[in-house]
């Protein structure tokens, strides 16, 4: 029998950011990944801290931005690497009134922080309104922090990368591991799950298409009209990802793709070519907030779920809150808490 602090079950941002900060706190964990293709491996990796259809903010955005930075600088002291990608968000105006509603937002003391109020002009693309760029944001390189970080675990012996099998869990031993906690990280897997499968969450699934430019862009800017536009590499770009709340099929929908295609066409004026077309489930919940708590009757299991369109951020902001909640009985955030769907039955 191996003795460990944690099992985590899950490798997309939760179990991820989670066993940053079992790393960060010297606990001894291992980390259980099958070979399904979550949401969180073929994301855009977008940190973003504006709703770029309203032009509004959300729930500790500002915070969560500042942990991120300081977080992937701790994450790069181990892999010897940094992920993240520091080229604002362009978002390209539709006309002249959002133009001049993202002006008016800038003046706001919620907005101040993220709208620059200064207008650009892009080569390479239809722009006639110009664009304005998102203070704060940025994105990672997804393939490469993914497979960097499942590296370090592998060569410390902290994966195992194979489907976890509950009927193999008996209270704190699992297989040949004891553990302390253990902690589920499933995202959309959650639904096979005996001890979480009654939980709210709604699959949110999104595609999105790698593509070829003719004319490559003179810029590393991501740039926003429905979607995300924004260089993989040398040769390919990364369109998307499309919100289809209604969508749960596990194959593509011609129907997205087509849809995808037609919105790169009406900014970028030049031929380009599809060469991959992905799509993941997001795991939302109808209130928008993570899910963090035990379970009522094995206290020592812990869930950490439906982070939503924005992954990233909360994947790794509320991985300290779970931490000390779990090591040192902080209370959780009420907004988080799972145990606010108990009180609206």
């Amino acid at each position: 029998m191996k003795n460990v602090d944690y099992i985590i079950v899950g490798g997309g941002y939760a179990g991820i950011f989670f066993a940053h900060q079992l790393i960060t706190h010297n606990k001894s964990f291992v980390l259980f990944s099958g070979d399904q293709l979550g949401a969180s491996k073929v994301s855009a990796g977008v940190i973003n801290p504006v709703v770029l259809k309203k032009f509004t903010t959300f729930w500790l955005a500002e915070e969560q931005i500042d942990f991120l930075t300081k977080t992937m600088s701790e994450i790069e002291v181990y892999t010897g690497k940094n992920y993240l990608i520091n080229e604002n968000i362009h978002r390209i105006f539709h006309d002249k009134n959002e133009k001049e509603l993202w002006l008016s937002k800038t003046e706001t003391d919620e907005l101040r922080p993220f709208l620059n109020p200064d207008f650009e002009n892009l080569g390479n693309i239809k722009n006639p309104f110009g664009t304005g760029s998102v203070k704060k944001s940025a994105r990672i390189n997804v393939d490469a922090f993914f497979k960097d970080f499942f590296d370090y675990l592998r060569e410390h012996d902290q994966l195992v990368q194979e489907q976890f099998e509950y009927s193999q869990l008996s209270d704190n031993i699992y297989k040949d591991f004891t553990f302390k906690h253990l902690v589920f990280c499933e995202g959309m897997g959650v639904r096979a799950n005996p001890f979480f499968n009654d939980i709210q969450v709604i699959p949110n699934k999104g595609h999105h298409l790698k593509v070829k430019l003719s004319v490559k862009l003179d810029h590393q800017y991501t740039l926003k009209k429905k979607h995300f536009l924004f260089p993989l590499n040398e040769e390919a770009y990364y369109y998307g990802g499309s919100y289809d709340p209604n969508e749960r099929e596990n194959e593509i929908d011609e129907f997205k793709r087509e849809e995808l295609i037609v919105g790169l066409q009406e900014f970028y004026p030049h031929d380009f070519e599809v060469e991959e077309i992905n799509y993941g489930f997001r795991p939302t919940v109808k209130d928008r907030r993570p899910i963090i708590g035990n379970h009522p009757e094995h206290p020592d299991y812990f869930i950490y779920n439906g982070l939503g369109a924005r992954g990233i951020l909360n994947g790794c902001y509320f991985s300290l809150e779970l931490f000390e909640h779990i090591e040192n009985g902080k209370e959780l955030m009420a907004e988080v808490d799972i145990k606010r769907f108990n009180k609206k039955k």
